[in-house]
């Protein structure tokens, strides 16, 4: 039928956007070194599975997460509930998302390999704790052209309008805590009740120039709802957003760049 393959179609591609902008709020948090992925090959488009068992994670003593690239892969498909989801993958810890096989993906053919509907391509992305502390359990690998990632979730996507909006509150079981070390400069979204949010990860997506020195003058580029400020501030004390036993919540800017609620725990 013509039509149903053009209504089907239609409904995908809108999906797409919204897709996009509700797994990018996902922190799927992984280990804790990157190492060098220039042996490669760029063109692949092929992926490959490794299922493996890991012990949970937790950054070492003296080493910083922060300012590490990363970047993700969304593989969309139908859901059992009628509407979709995404199978997220992630490039960290195993490689920094080497820029010349990351422009080089084609987000078709991952698709088309994969049995998705659509392929969607996050980042890149820089992380900005010092370090974090994930329940870990099986890992499967997986390559894009030549960058290997591991599957971190599988993600339900029901409210698409809601999940386009900057500034939408998104509830993510991670399972994880993150720490920021005293003396770390953090920046921060307050909303109309008071609750705050730091900044996780910046985004290169939306202003590919946008570098860790410029974060803290972002307030004046952000196009906040009524109610809503950001600051930078230098910590005196760690801070610890602890969402082991809790979903957290988390929310992005209009640049993309990610925010989690900060806990009392």
């Amino acid at each position: 039928n013509p039509m149903m393959r053009t209504s089907s179609r239609s409904r995908f591609q809108g999906v797409a956007g919204s897709v996009a902008a509700a797994t990018a709020l996902l922190l799927v948090l992984t280990g804790c070194t990157s190492s060098d992925a220039s042996n490669s090959t760029a063109s692949s488009t092929a992926s490959s599975t490794k299922p493996t068992s890991t012990p949970p994670i937790e950054t070492p003593a003296g080493t910083s997460l922060r300012a590490k690239r990363y970047c993700e892969v969304l593989l969309v498909s139908p859901s059992s509930s009628g509407g979709v989801s995404a199978d997220v993958y992630n490039s960290f810890p195993m490689n920094a998302c080497p820029e010349a096989q990351w422009v080089a993906l084609d987000a078709k053919a991952i698709a088309t390999s994969n049995q998705a509907l659509i392929a969607l391509l996050n980042g890149p992305r820089y992380w900005l704790m010092d370090r974090i502390k994930k329940i870990a359990g099986p890992e499967l690998h997986q390559d894009f052209g030549g960058i290997d990632m591991i599957k971190r979730a599988t993600v339900a996507i029901t409210d698409m309008v809601a999940a386009n909006k900057p500034y939408n509150i998104n509830r993510v079981n991670r399972k994880a805590e993150l720490t920021f070390n005293t003396g770390s400069e953090i920046y921060e979204l307050t909303d109309p009740g008071g609750a705050k949010y730091v900044m996780q990860s910046w985004s290169q997506q939306i202003d590919p120039n946008l570098v860790e020195s410029g974060l803290a003058s972002l307030g004046s580029r952000l196009a906040l709802p009524p109610g809503w400020s950001f600051a930078a501030r230098k910590l005196t004390a760690p801070l610890r957003v602890v969402t082991i036993t809790t979903d957290a919540a988390v929310v992005q800017d209009d640049l993309k760049n990610s925010y989690s609620q900060e806990t009392t725990t």
